[in-house]
């Protein structure tokens, strides 16, 4: 028997000092002898050290091995016995690419190597391109891109720092929070401190959640409008819902359906089923729950064709009226009273003018301009940057913002009371991109990190709580920038490019 054949058998993990002599060691089905067996560390994991004579007294003796043969041992699909792709050099494999035996797509799998997996894409983007591109910009290093693998990014080529300030602290509902935010735009982080500081000093502000539940609206069709008709009655017979919330609830423990709502359109039927989700955003768990409710209803309606899973009543990353009025992930309302003083002396403005300026831009202006859920000065700047910071999906930025933003004068006039309503904020501390470590230590940071265990859903609920914050202290600092004609002053000294 060679020795390549034994060596799979050997899975030691000594820690030698550099010798000269060979020394076979087997990790994770990579083989390395010699002194890059002394300094080998396993890409992935650290392999536990085991002393010589602990392996001896355990191990099968070397003549017991021998009448073994390789086929009977079960190797990883990635071994390089079976596939020697992770035994050649970087530039053999740039060609194997460029040649299309080696899909990008695999490289991660087949190396069993994330960062050289991103080492060797970045070669073939370089050459791939018609001009010279310095990729040194671009960063790799220094990043666990195991944890990207297969749930947040593909082809991936690096990573992109970005920026990340923090506003606060704001006194919110009783407690102290401090919220991250990642951006590229200056000042925006200034005001939103400046925001928070006015509310803090004048007592705090308060922010409820009014409800919550995710959105997945499915489009089926049937032969004719009687057809549609009937679903429709189906699935409001009381009987026949608890049959879809049975099935429904059964593909999670934390989805919950709260109800199901159908629009008909010609023999098109759309189903809006809502369901709590928990702590999670939730598009992946009621989608799941979904499906399994439509092979149930297909039992009942056999001529029923499932179209699509999203039929754009959901409504997902698309501006909508339906999620304005109705509501999609949290709805959040939050407020705070600012002492007239405040306002003069952080804020350089008056109650008047903040008042009459809301009326004009938010109010009249959006609805001139035919907006919808788009009453307010600047709302996605904040959830944007939250959502960047805390692991969020950032295109949902797009539902999340729908904000009115409103204010008046109160206590005969003196002090200025103002408050955001914020239907649709879609967010989650489990899920996503909040396990990634920048984003799991943001989330950490105002303490929702993670799934609430005791109270399902309270972590998120908490997030959304102080996103609607943050973005009633940002309005308050842009409304009373603009009224005090500061704007421009503030952006031209902090947010003007430097060599």
């Amino acid at each position: 028997m060679s020795v390549r054949e034994l060596l799979p058998f050997f899975k030691w993990g000594f820690s030698l000092r550099r010798s000269n002599f060979l020394v076979p060691i087997l990790s994770n089905n990579v083989i390395v002898t010699g002194e890059e067996a002394v300094s080998y560390q396993d890409p992935r994991k650290t392999v536990p050290v085991v002393p010589f004579s602990e392996f001896q007294a355990s191990s099968p003796t070397l003549a017991s091995l021998s009448t073994l043969s390789v086929s009977d041992v079960k190797r990883s699909p990635l071994s390089p016995l079976d596939n020697a792709i992770s035994m050649l050099t970087n530039d053999e494999l740039v060609v194997r690419v460029e040649q299309g035996s080696l899909p990008q797509y695999k490289l991660e799998t087949e190396l069993n190597d994330c960062t050289r997996a991103v080492e060797i894409r970045r070669q073939v983007l370089e050459r791939s391109l018609e001009r010279e591109v310095e990729m040194k910009g671009l960063p790799y290093a220094d990043f666990d891109f195991n944890k990207v693998l297969g749930a947040c990014c593909e082809n991936v080529i690096g990573y992109i720092p970005l920026p990340v300030g923090v506003a606060g602290p704001l006194l919110l509902n009783g407690a102290s929070v401090q919220i991250p935010m990642a951006t590229t735009e200056g000042c925006l982080v200034a005001s939103t401190h400046r925001g928070c500081k006015a509310i803090t000093q004048s007592g705090g502000a308060r922010s409820c959640i009014i409800s919550r539940g995710m959105t997945r609206a499915p489009v089926v069709r049937f032969g004719d409008v009687m057809r549609a008709v009937e679903l429709s009655q189906w699935v409001e017979d009381p009987a026949n819902y608890q049959l879809v919330k049975t099935t429904f609830d059964s593909t999670s423990r934390f989805a919950k359906l709260i109800n199901v709502k159908t629009t008909i359109a010609g023999r098109s039927v759309y189903l809006r089923f809502k369901s709590d989700t928990g702590d999670a955003m939730g598009m992946n768990m009621i989608s799941k729950g979904v499906e399994k409710v439509l092979d149930v209803i297909q039992t009942y309606f056999a001529d029923m064709e499932i179209m699509s899973l999203s039929g754009n009543m959901c409504t997902d990353k698309k501006p909508s009226a339906i999620n304005w009025l109705e509501g999609r992930g949290r709805s959040v309302v939050a407020d705070a009273v600012i002492s007239g003083e405040i306002v003069e002396k952080l804020l350089k403005t008056s109650v008047l003018a903040m008042v009459e300026l809301n009326q004009s831009k938010n109010l009249v202006g959006s609805a001139m301009a035919g907006s919808v859920g788009g009453f307010n000065a600047h709302a996605s700047n904040v959830v944007t940057a939250v959502f960047l910071a805390t692991g969020q999906d950032p295109a949902q930025n797009v539902e999340s913002s729908n904000c009115i933003t409103l204010m008046e004068a109160t206590n005969e006039g003196r002090d200025l009371y103002i408050s955001v309503t914020m239907p649709s904020i879609e967010v989650g501390t489990v899920g996503g991109g909040t396990f990634l470590p920048a984003q799991s230590t943001c989330l950490d940071l105002i303490n929702v990190k993670g799934a609430s265990y005791d109270k399902p859903g309270s972590n998120a609920d908490q997030l959304a709580r102080i996103v609607a914050g943050g973005v009633l202290a940002g309005e308050l600092s842009l409304m009373a920038a603009l009224a005090a004609g500061h704007l421009m002053k503030s952006h031209l000294k902090y947010n003007r490019a430097k060599s």
